[in-house]
């Protein structure tokens, strides 16, 4: 498909830009100099069997589910650009003032509501790919507190969890906590 076979060029944080790709690969490129510690890296692509799904039964993060969790992480950040990119060209093509108050108002509520997505969004693309980086030094799929598999199922559910279920829960109680603590201070 067309989300597969694309590159991606980044230049800083903000401007993002679709462009064809000429091999099957994924390279992340930034024009001028970064302020993280983030090389260039190129990933590609490598074929899975169309039927696989990682199961309980195989070793955890062996080659090909480090590969499927790549692929999925690719193909979500990749909607995720060309639905920003949409964004923008809708802004652009629909610039036209609106004559009634009413529907002026309207339009601008509809463009902040679509900011604020785009906004969340990036964020998104963000930690998705910090999870790339993750499959690239082979520590994606292990929780950051424990060092235990996170597991299938919730790297199913949510692809760029860096905890497992226990340490986010055990994370949430503690901000909860917190939380009360300083209610209770005020």
């Amino acid at each position: 498909s067309d989300l597969e076979s694309a590159v991606i060029t980044q230049a800083g944080e903000d401007a993002v830009h679709l462009e064809p790709a000429w091999s099957d690969s994924y390279t992340p490129r930034r024009f001028g100099p970064s302020t993280r510690s983030n090389p260039v890296r190129t990933m590609s692509i490598q074929h899975l069997p169309p039927d696989y799904q990682p199961n309980d039964s195989e070793p955890f993060m062996n080659p090909l589910m480090r590969e499927y969790f790549r692929q999925k992480l690719i193909r979500w950040r990749l909607q995720l650009l060309q639905e920003s990119t949409e964004t923008l060209q809708h802004f652009q093509q629909d610039n036209v003032p609106e004559a009634d108050l009413t529907d002026r108002a309207s339009s601008e509520t509809d463009r902040s509501i679509e900011l604020r997505t785009r906004d969340r969004e990036r964020k998104l693309i963000q930690k998705i790919d910090e999870a790339l980086r993750r499959i690239e030094e082979n520590t994606y799929g292990f929780c950051e507190e424990t060092a235990e598999p996170i597991g299938i199922r919730r790297l199913e559910a949510r692809p760029i969890a860096t905890l497992s279920i226990e340490a986010q829960e055990r994370h949430e109680r503690m901000e909860r906590t917190q939380r009360e603590i300083g209610r209770a201070h005020v």
